[in-house]
């Protein structure tokens, strides 16, 4: 067997993205909150890159009496003898050149010591971060008088509790016999201190102790709604009231009174504590309706968006002959990178307000007359409407929110599968899914429907070819209980 080394030539062709293109993508997939924050990166490490800063005509110099032409006078030494002139002139030129640097340098001076500093009032009104349920429950059990062991058994107990409240593990397995800090009976005097914290309920170990916790700790006499739990618990849950009137000698009635008493109880008290903060959606687009018109004008949400540009000093500087080659080059490199993401953020501006203009074209009946018009519309039919890839309108709508009449929703609620009617009139799958909630809603609450009598009701208005299962699977997704579970006695 022969070994040898031998040099090929061959021609091939293979897709390469420019980092502009990935950088352009990347800016296109990001919701409006998203791009601020990658700005603010941008404008952290890119020393080319700058704010524009708004042109307030209020600031406008132009009123202001010209200056005396002293500055620019030759320097020479006059003949009189206190200097006064000269001694002006070299103030004058002072000033002037801290005005330079202000204007064109890199080197910004704070006008006034006076003026507030914007990081540090940020600062100051961030909000705090939220004491979690660990350090609350710690703090108040720091307050409760018992013995050590017990004091180190209720410590491992709340180390154990859950965001909701609820402690997730057996005491048996809690106790560590050769540690031997506590035993079981510290334990379940523990817990039973543990479960009078605050807030009530906390400590529970299912929803059936945490019921009767509430309970026996509420103001109220709920005597009979504390025996209905801790007696006919897998019974109230399967909705069997008839068969708990009988067992407890009482009327269908009673126990309903009982039930709404109960739905004022807390199910997850630990969430009260701690709980996450939700930030409010930020829409990306705006849909609105002209005045004395039947159009709708589309406009994009960036008021406060940051407008950025290139430094016109390093751009000077950078094609100056006098500055050094790695000065010159670290410069264009930045001043590169600051254009591709101006160029990026202006496409990301263009390509959004295409796509929501076509999907409002093409949806007009739901911005009209709401959720039950919403038609079929495959993410190809705009991508050919707007003349651009697939992949960019699934880009364009990722994160990204439309604010119209009906509420702030997101741009993809607008692309979906359907099916047609008996009129042969297109409705998509979100479309059925409100029908189907506008059905249940009016059905007898006494005698609900089940799937197959909501797939007859669909049918009657047209919808035809729905299988049972199928109005099962739309039913979990609308989170609607089944018809033995919605009937009210």
């Amino acid at each position: 067997m022969k070994l040898e080394m031998r040099g090929q030539m061959r021609m091939e062709q293979r897709m390469k993205l420019a980092p502009h293109m990935i950088q352009s993508m990347e800016i296109l997939q990001l919701s409006i909150l998203a791009l601020q924050e990658r700005i603010e990166q941008e404008l952290n490490s890119n020393p080319v890159l700058e704010m524009t800063e708004p042109s307030n005509p209020e600031e406008d110099d132009s009123n202001e009496q010209p200056q005396d032409d002293i500055d620019d006078k030759d320097l020479i030494v006059s003949k009189d003898n206190n200097k006064a002139e000269d001694f002006e002139r070299l103030e004058n030129l002072s000033d002037s050149f801290k005005d330079y640097l202000n204007e064109s340098g890199p080197y910004r001076k704070r006008v006034s010591s006076d003026d507030p500093d914007k990081k540090l009032e940020a600062i100051k009104n961030t909000a705090a971060r939220p004491q979690s349920l660990h350090e609350y429950l710690t703090e108040q059990w720091g307050l409760v008088e018992a013995e050590a062991a017990v004091k180190k058994a209720g410590d491992m107990i709340i180390d154990y509790i859950d965001s909701r409240g609820y402690l997730s593990v057996r005491l048996e397995q809690l106790h560590n016999k050769d540690k031997g800090d506590f035993t079981i009976d510290d334990l379940n005097e523990a817990l039973e201190l543990v479960q009078k914290l605050d807030p009530t309920g906390v400590g529970a170990r299912d929803l059936r102790e945490c019921l009767l916790i509430q309970m026996s700790q509420s103001g109220e006499d709920m005597s009979f709604e504390s025996r209905l739990i801790a007696d006919h618990m897998k019974e109230l849950l399967e909705n069997k009231l008839p068969d708990i009137a009988k067992k407890m000698n009482c009327g269908i009635d009673a126990i309903n009174r009982a039930i709404v008493r109960l739905s004022k109880l807390d199910m997850s008290p630990g969430m009260q504590i701690g709980r996450d903060q939700n930030h409010p959606i930020t829409p990306d687009v705006i849909v609105e309706l002209l005045d004395n018109s039947d159009q709708y004008s589309v406009r994009l949400a960036d008021f406060n968006l940051p407008r950025l540009r290139v430094n016109d000093y390093y751009a000077k500087m950078a094609k100056d002959i006098k500055t050094a080659d790695k000065t010159k080059k670290f410069l264009q490199n930045n001043l590169r990178s600051a254009q591709w993401i101006i160029d990026a953020i202006e496409q990301r501006k263009s390509t959004l307000l295409k796509v929501t203009k076509a999907i409002v074209r093409f949806q007009m009946d739901f911005f009209e007359k709401g959720q039950l018009y919403l038609r079929p519309l495959p993410m190809s039919k705009i991508a050919d409407d707007v003349g651009v890839h697939l992949a960019t309108i699934s880009r364009a709508v990722a994160g990204k929110y439309v604010q119209c009449s009906w509420g702030i929703l997101p741009l993809r609620k607008f692309f979906s599968g359907g099916t047609e009617d008996v009129h042969g009139t297109s409705l998509s799958w979100g479309a059925i899914r409100a029908k189907l909630q506008q059905i249940i809603d009016s059905e007898d609450k006494s005698k609900p429907l089940n799937d197959e009598q909501i797939r007859e009701k669909l049918s009657e208005l047209g919808i035809t070819n729905l299988a049972r299962r199928t109005v099962a699977k739309y039913r979990k997704l609308l989170n609607i209980p089944a018809a033995r579970f919605r009937k009210k006695y």
